[in-house]
């Protein structure tokens, strides 16, 4: 997993008053926790550009003065207009001991099914996994390759020796659903009339070539 550095600053208050005061500077207000004990502190809003607003996951080393700590986000505030961030909770990571993330889906290959004109509807975007922070993927990749019309991977199906799966066992995660209006076989035979249509197409070149 990717690890993300951040440079924050102890609080010498903590209050909703002086979490105000930090919100109007630009500051956004933050704890971690899980270890020997808390610390509160604060980070530059543009921080939180770097592990909030991509679709990847990170782990976080935050630097507060001489000291470091080996964090995952765990919880984070906004307010409810702007997306603006207003508080966040890390999590300091203890060795031996599972977390739980929220961990993207990629999807790898090509499914016959969508070929045929089928829908591919990816239904869980990102997986809740529990497990030991050096066994987190960046991304869980699942091949469609073999996902025809009517087929899916749910969650039981999804391989991870050393990840637990949060997720109900039967939840699909992928599927390919007939499109609307189509039953699976004339997709099908449109989808060999499409074949048979490009190879008269590819003789007739040949021919034309010829003559």
């Amino acid at each position: 997993m990717k690890t993300v550095s951040l440079s924050g600053t102890l609080r010498a208050h903590v209050g909703k008053k002086d979490a105000k005061k930090l919100r109007n500077e630009g500051k956004v207000p933050c704890v971690i926790y899980g270890g020997k004990e808390q610390k509160h502190f604060f980070l530059d809003q543009k921080d939180f550009k770097k592990v909030v607003f991509t679709p990847d996951v990170f782990s976080i080393n935050i630097e507060l003065g001489d000291e470091s700590f080996h964090t995952i986000l765990q919880d984070i505030q906004y307010h409810p207009v702007t997306d603006i961030v207003l508080h966040a909770d890390f999590l300091e990571l203890t060795s031996g001991k599972p977390v739980t993330l929220a961990i993207p889906v990629q999807m790898e290959g090509t499914s016959p099914g969508v070929i045929k004109g089928g829908r591919l509807q990816l239904k869980i975007r990102k997986m809740r996994v529990k497990g030991l922070i050096e066994d987190m993927p960046d991304h869980i990749v699942l091949d469609i390759s073999k996902l025809d019309i009517g087929n899916s991977i749910k969650v039981k199906d999804v391989p991870g020796e050393k990840l637990q799966f949060l997720d109900p066992a039967s939840a699909v995660v992928i599927s390919v659903k007939a499109a609307r209006g189509l039953s699976e076989e004339e997709l099908a035979l449109e989808a060999e009339e499409g074949e048979e249509e490009n190879a008269e197409g590819e003789g007739e070149t040949e021919t034309a070539s010829k003559e």
